[in-house]
């Protein structure tokens, strides 16, 4: 585990850390142990330790510098807003309370006007632990960053919002590299024709499930489901991931085609097939069976 020591905190702090991180199994052993141990003093830092380790050898190793490393909070793309918080509270040492108090808090982060949620304005990439921020830092670095890749993308401020919610669409549904830029095509036809998107990725996030796109027969009809783009017309109200580079780039320069669906035929290799119309859509859907059969072990 690592574990981080912010600048002020305290014995008290530490120990809920530590029982919080699984560390310790009671922090009031830790403590009391403490107590006993005047001349012990921390340095703010991020700490590797193991779990379930005893009071003593935890101690021990929170005043051994060979423990400190560099901790970092790594962002994958795609990423969801609810598993960055968990790892803010995992590796920077803060309460969950102090998390979802700072995400609330839009105000901090001069966001346009109509945003409700920090979910995709969190730019994946990798944030050292600063052990002196606060929750609301962290989340300005993240969002300062990706206010600055959408403007390398050339996107304006007034179309921020819709192209993250575009990009979190794309970076969701898409695999391969190359494809993401056929994705964001598929959409924009839909959207141009008038065409509901039936993107299970946005019916799972509205579910609260943000790590499969796999979705029920019940849920897609589910109309209470404002995510639900099977019942509901145009993008989904907010963003249903955090977007990094090539899904910007994919809503803001999509590739030249008039696909109308697409699907994975082969879930190792990844390879996707783009159709114009559905009954050619219907034939990539049987070869994507007819894989499914051929592996009936896979996970």
């Amino acid at each position: 585990m690592t574990i981080t020591i912010k600048q002020g905190d305290i014995g008290e702090n530490v120990a809920a850390t530590l029982q919080r991180s699984g560390v310790v199994k009671d922090s009031k052993v830790f403590y009391k142990l403490l107590l006993a141990s005047p001349d012990v003093q921390f340095q703010p830092g991020s700490y590797a330790l193991k779990k379930e380790m005893s009071s003593k050898s935890a101690l021990a190793a929170l005043q051994d510098e060979d423990n400190r490393v560099q901790a970092s909070i790594i962002i994958p793309e795609g990423t969801a807003l609810a598993d960055i918080k968990a790892g803010m509270v995992s590796k920077a040492g803060l309460t969950k309370k102090e998390v979802d108090a700072a995400a609330k808090d839009l105000a901090a982060y001069d966001l346009p006007s109509g945003v409700t949620t920090l979910e995709g304005w969190l730019f994946p990439a990798t944030y050292p632990i600063n052990p002196g921020w606060t929750a609301e830092q962290y989340f300005a670095s993240m969002v300062d960053t990706m206010k600055e890749h959408l403007a390398t993308a050339g996107v304006k401020e007034a179309d921020q919002e819709r192209t993250i919610v575009f990009a979190s669409l794309v970076q969701k549904e898409a695999g391969l590299a190359a494809d993401y830029p056929k994705v964001a095509r598929v959409f924009q036809n839909r959207l141009d024709q008038g065409m509901k998107l039936q993107s299970d990725a946005t019916v799972a996030y509205g579910t609260g499930n943000t790590h499969t796109v796999t979705t029920t027969d019940a849920e897609r009809a589910d109309a209470s489901n404002e995510y639900n783009t099977y019942v509901h017309e145009g993008l989904p109200p907010a963003p249903i991931s955090n977007p990094g580079d090539i899904a910007i780039k994919a809503v803001t320069a999509p590739a030249s085609g008039k696909w109308l669906y697409f699907v994975t035929v082969d879930l190792e290799s990844g390879e996707t097939v783009f159709s114009d119309t559905y009954d050619q859509h219907l034939v990539a859907v049987e070869r994507f069976q007819a894989w499914l059969r051929a592996h009936p072990d896979y996970q």
